[in-house]
């Protein structure tokens, strides 16, 4: 496992937040695989950890919404990353929407989706989602992760 990690930290890979709402309110998780999987049916699909705190929510949310992060977004994505961190406190910007779905409002690109299905494969789930709704700002270059650090693509 050390050698995939080490190999793949070559590659840049997106970083997002993944937020839905559960009995005890919001929850979200900062994620770094994230990827189309499909045109028709419209199909998006993010790899959450069976241990993220945001777990226990997404297994049996119905909704959930993916917000890719801009470059001057390392500071939301650490808070979405530590566990135990206050991620909807007083400096977080968001809102929920009419089903509850927390929304990022900083993100240059949120999706709301419907959740289509959840497939294990290792240690991860694959939480698929059908987009419901996409707003998408332009003119911010996305934040990523390359070498274990973050970076932008310019």
């Amino acid at each position: 496992m050390t050698d995939l990690r080490s190999a793949l930290r070559d590659f840049p890979q997106q970083v997002g937040i993944v937020t839905a709402t559960g009995p005890d309110g919001p929850v979200g998780v900062t994620v770094s695989s994230f990827t189309s999987a499909s045109m028709d049916p419209p199909l998006i699909v993010v790899w959450i950890a069976e241990g993220a705190s945001a777990w226990p929510v997404l297994r049996t949310s119905p909704l959930f919404a993916v917000h890719l992060l801009h470059a001057g977004q390392h500071a939301l994505s650490d808070l979405f990353a530590k566990s135990g961190s206050d991620r909807f406190g007083v400096d977080t910007h968001w809102q929920s929407d009419v089903d509850g779905v927390p929304h990022l409002l900083d993100a240059p690109l949120r999706l709301r989706c419907r959740t289509s299905r959840r497939i294990a494969v290792g240690d991860h789930v694959a939480l698929v989602g059908e987009p419901l709704e996409i707003q998408h700002a332009t003119g911010n270059p996305p934040l990523v992760r390359f070498q274990g650090r973050y970076t932008s693509v310019a």
